[in-house]
């Protein structure tokens, strides 16, 4: 027994040091730039217009609520977050709900004029306007009307209950009433230089090239000891698309934070002095979509279940370095109160395949394309340019089917080529990602007038399924209407879910409180609390040179 002790005292006087050093609070050293590569470029930085994740909306503009790292609402411009146990959720008996912000004292815009409860009340009227083409309108026409009886007060009033309400509108951002109001919001100077109550200042905007972002020197929060945040003195988002580029950019310390870098590149960094690869769980999820408005026998289910039964999901993984996770649902497993782990899913069967496409007709030509009436199952599938992961999944998949007698030409664009093409349904196959909010709204992609669903895929049956997952606020039922939401797209089709999305993020290993946000709010949200150590503490990687 006395060995025993002695032993462990050993371990404990060998690892003292190093848990004290582990252990202490590292001081925070503020300023510096970072410099930071996106993938692709840039169309706006207005939040509701934009079509890709706003990274640098982020860092500028905020919201009432937002979500952390854990994908749970906290408030940011609100002093809390609304709920029904706090009172600020009231229902009424006719389905009504009213939602009271109180929102904090003493934030200034970035020009500074006072933020108060008109700036809430305009960007519900300034979104919801049918001039404005909005990328996102999501959740203003729930709304019916809001009060603001104080400076800091707004009450939403809602036509009905609406479970995602965190998720939508005021959590993007609030637009500042005495820049905006009566301006035509489609062509505004504010769409290249926002000015938002955030951390961060747009100082100026290269399209194709880079934006650089100021510290906000009036910015209202504080860290725990008092310091006023945001502690780097500057960002510098460079547009990156190749991924080739990319790699050698952040070998030669050009870059301080890589967000979403290609699962291969990851592979390939791992272990670089100076660099960190980063983890993060994600509420994304790759994807294989089918055009309705494109060639009849796409609109066929027996030859989307031929597809599906023709790709190995497995293969899919490998090739991905093995860090996403096979999929059956578009619901990822990470939100355990709403993903079905029993909703059925199509195996990978290639002889089911061709059966099914004999048995329906399709017969094989002398080049092994099938085809049926004179139509050929000879389409173009389209992924985005530079992101390599997604173009070799497409490449696995035009082998794939090729062995079921279907032939594929890609037909890749890019970035904001691309977005035009999903968002009009201007292709026949299309391979992709979405990521959601914490609360997700699945009617944005799938219902017959969501303002995501490019692909005109119509259902009666799913749009009752997601109103009613959308407008429940107690959990077992929520539970059941996502069930049923699964099970129709597992049985229609309009979509493949195939791998889960995961966040893998290079950082220099100087940069101090990042953590990645596995929600379509980036990593971003957080950036006021990042910082960089002295390179005299690390690695010989700098956090990046401004343009």
């Amino acid at each position: 027994m006395a060995s025993l002790t002695l032993w462990h005292l050993s371990w404990v006087l060998m690892l003292s040091p190093l848990l004290a050093t582990r252990c202490a609070a590292e001081a925070v050293h503020p300023g510096g730039t970072l410099t930071v590569a996106l993938s692709y470029d840039l169309d706006t930085l207005n939040v509701y217009a934009t079509g890709f994740l706003g990274d640098v909306e982020a860092a500028v503009v905020e919201g009432l609520v937002a979500p952390d790292s854990q994908a749970r609402y906290r408030p940011v411009l609100a002093t809390t977050v609304p709920t029904i146990g706090n009172g600020g959720i009231v229902l009424d008996p006719d389905g009504r709900m009213h939602v009271t912000y109180h929102l904090r004292a003493g934030v200034c815009w970035q020009d500074g004029a006072p933020f108060t409860a008109a700036d809430v009340k305009f960007t519900w009227e300034a979104v919801r306007d049918p001039a404005f083409l909005a990328e996102s309108k999501d959740g203003s026409e729930d709304i019916e009307g809001i009060d603001t009886p104080d400076d800091l007060t707004v009450v939403v009033n809602y036509r009905h209950s609406s479970a995602a309400f965190a998720s939508t509108l005021f959590t993007f951002g609030i637009l500042p009433r005495h820049l905006l109001l009566g301006h035509d919001l489609n062509h505004d100077p504010y769409n290249t230089r926002p000015i938002g109550t955030g951390p961060f200042m747009v100082r100026e905007f290269r399209r194709g090239e880079y934006v650089a972002l100021d510290r906000n020197p009036h910015y209202w929060q504080h860290d725990s000891e008092g310091r006023q945040l945001p502690y780097l003195d500057r960002i510098v988002f460079r547009i990156v698309p190749d991924s080739n580029t990319l790699g050698t950019l952040i070998r030669a310390g050009e870059i301080g934070l890589a967000p979403l870098i290609p699962y291969m590149l990851a592979k390939q960094l791992q272990g670089t002095r100076g660099i960190e690869i980063v983890r993060g769980p994600s509420l994304g999820w790759e994807h294989l979509d089918f055009s309705f408005k494109g060639p009849p026998a796409l609109r066929d289910p027996t030859v989307r279940r031929a597809i599906a039964q023709a790709i190995d999901r497995r293969i899919l993984v490998r090739a991905a370095g093995g860090f996403p996770l096979p999929i059956r649902s578009v619901v990822v497993p990470t939100l355990t109160d709403l993903y079905d782990p029993m909703v059925p899913v199509l195996a990978y069967d290639p002889a089911q395949a061709n059966r099914l496409l004999d048995d329906a007709g399709y017969a094989r030509g002398p080049d092994g394309i099938r085809a049926r009436d004179g139509q050929r199952l000879s389409f173009s599938i389209t992924a985005q340019t530079g992101q390599i992961d997604d173009e070799i999944a497409e490449q696995i998949i035009i082998a794939e089917l090729r062995a079921i007698g279907i032939r594929l030409s890609a037909d890749n664009k890019s970035g904001i080529s691309f977005r035009q093409a999903r968002y009009r349904g201007a292709y026949d196959l299309l391979y992709g990602r979405w990521v959601t909010a914490a609360d997700p709204v699945y009617s944005v992609f799938y219902g017959t007038h969501g303002p995501n669903n490019g692909q005109g895929y119509a259902s009666p049956e799913l749009d009752e399924a997601m109103r009613r997952l959308e407008t429940e606020m107690h959990p077992e039922p929520r539970r059941q209407d996502a069930a049923a939401m699964q099970a129709i797209l597992a049985r229609d089709l309009p979509t493949i879910p195939l791998l889960s999305t995961v966040s893998v993020n290079a950082r220099s290993d100087r940069l101090r409180g990042y953590v990645p946000n596995p929600t379509n709010m980036t990593d971003f949200v957080g950036a006021a609390s990042w910082w960089l150590a002295p390179a005299s503490m690390t690695a010989t990687l700098s956090g990046g040179r401004a343009p």
